[in-house]
């Protein structure tokens, strides 16, 4: 029903039912998104400056878009602002790792030992479909594809354990490592990818019996497995073009 402005009989029609807002929402979502995926593939060497000119033209947007989504991956642990000098890509020594990736497995280990006792049985079907899905990346060599639903795995079973504590450490610590994480699957190439692959097979079949012990070694074992690979990522040499991850 409209209604009238006081005096004058005009008309006041009333606003649009936040349209604009969800469509500045899911803009600012999909830039978010790209700019993480394009940080974390590696497109910007670590320690190097953010081309903010580069990506504004990548990404078709100005720079206030770019920039509130680069506050977003700084909060994330992804990159560091700099005061007045734009941002940089944060890089990560050998021991901060080690630690973070302890943390990881810690925090992992517990979310697999709290899933277990709260977990549904919806739960565990979302969970193997998204294994399934992730076996096809696997066999096609799509290491996108692989990434993100490798990490939509991990953040289930974190989400299982019904720990808002937990998951918002494991949110902090898991944005730091992001990056590192994605780059380590092509540290020994086949062969480490293949053992992850048998890793997250026993991981399913832990937590489809709700194996609470045997699912937290796993977990913390794979992410120690995974730190070895980073590290080795880190120090040695890398192909330009690996075959595999």
């Amino acid at each position: 029903m409209k209604s009238t402005i006081p005096d004058t009989g005009v008309p006041i029609t009333p606003p649009a039912a936040n349209g604009g807002d969800r469509q500045e929402a899911s803009l600012h979502g999909e830039i978010l998104l790209r700019l993480r995926d394009y940080v974390v593939e590696g497109n910007i060497p670590e320690g190097a400056r953010v081309p903010e000119r580069q990506l504004c033209e990548m990404l078709g947007i100005s720079r206030t878009p770019l920039r509130e989504a680069l506050k977003v991956l700084a909060a994330e642990g992804l990159i560091e602002l700099l005061p007045n000098r734009g941002a940089r890509v944060r890089q990560l020594s050998q021991r901060d790792l080690e630690e973070l990736f302890d943390v990881m497995a810690g925090l992992e280990s517990l979310a697999g030992r709290l899933a277990c006792e709260a977990i549904t049985d919806a739960e565990i079907t979302a969970i193997e479909q998204l294994h399934y899905e992730m076996y096809g990346h696997y066999l096609h060599r799509d290491m996108h594809g692989y990434f993100q639903t490798n990490q939509r795995i991990h953040e289930s079973i974190v989400a299982a354990a019904r720990n808002e504590t937990l998951k918002t450490a494991y949110t902090n610590f898991a944005g730091r490592i992001r990056r590192v994480r994605y780059s380590a699957n092509f540290a020994r190439k086949r062969q480490r990818w293949a053992e992850a692959m048998r890793e997250h097979e026993a991981i399913l079949d832990a937590l489809r019996r709700r194996a609470a012990s045997e699912l937290s070694d796993i977990l913390f074992q794979h992410l120690r497995n995974k730190r070895t690979a980073a590290i080795e990522h880190l120090t040695e040499p890398q192909e330009d073009t690996p075959a595999s991850p």
